[in-house]
């Protein structure tokens, strides 16, 4: 029979029984170089994995943030357009119903006149004057207020010009005479006044 070889010397033994154990890719130093060059592979992967999920999110907050704030704005801006909205429709709501009312307005004041005139006294003619007193003081109250530009310059926006003459001691192109009183709502026209303008002078006439 032929006897296997046995290794010689203490570390020839050593070495032989770590190949036995270990197996023959093991190297002295009970680590494998293959092995460990997996396990820092392995690592840098997961750390990619960590940098591109933390990036992920942070894009996913920006938008979330981007969201949030026009949602924001788009709140704000549907508050402020219902409180103008609510607004306006406290302050012209009754522009109708204003209308309507200076037709009795004007009733009043051109029987007050005429009343006048006559020379009419007593009871009626302070009704009458106490009646329109209520109602004017009403009609102001919900922001109706009379244009009578007597002597001013005559504006387009405001007046409605029923005529034009000569009147040498007004100036061109002034209102002379009222012959119905404009009225405005919160400062925006509800009637315009109706009134005579002054016309220009002649070419050298005095």
């Amino acid at each position: 029979m032929t006897e296997s070889k046995q290794p010689q010397g203490p570390q020839a033994v050593d070495e032989y029984a770590e190949t036995q154990v270990l197996g023959k890719d093991q190297g002295p130093g009970g680590g494998s170089a293959a092995s460990g060059r997996g396990d820092d592979g392995d690592d840098q992967a997961d750390v990619e994995q960590l940098r591109e999920a933390l990036d992920d999110a942070r894009s996913q907050a920006q938008e979330h943030r981007e969201q949030m704030l026009r949602t924001a704005a788009e709140i704000d801006n549907l508050r402020k357009r219902s409180a103008r909205e609510v607004e306006h429709a406290r302050r012209f709501g009754a522009e109708k119903l204003a209308a309507e009312l200076l037709g009795v307005v004007d009733s009043l004041e051109l029987g007050l006149e005429a009343a006048r005139q006559e020379g009419a006294v007593g009871a009626l003619i302070e009704g009458q004057e106490a009646t329109l007193k209520l109602l004017s003081g009403v009609l102001e109250k919900f922001g109706v207020t009379p244009v009578v530009p007597l002597g001013e310059r005559f504006n387009p926006e405001y007046h409605e010009a029923m005529s034009m003459v000569p009147a040498p001691d007004a100036e061109p192109g002034s209102v002379i005479v009222v012959v119905q009183k404009g009225y405005l709502l919160h400062g925006r026209l509800l009637r315009p006044a109706r009134v005579v303008v002054a016309a220009d002078s002649p070419a050298g006439g005095q």
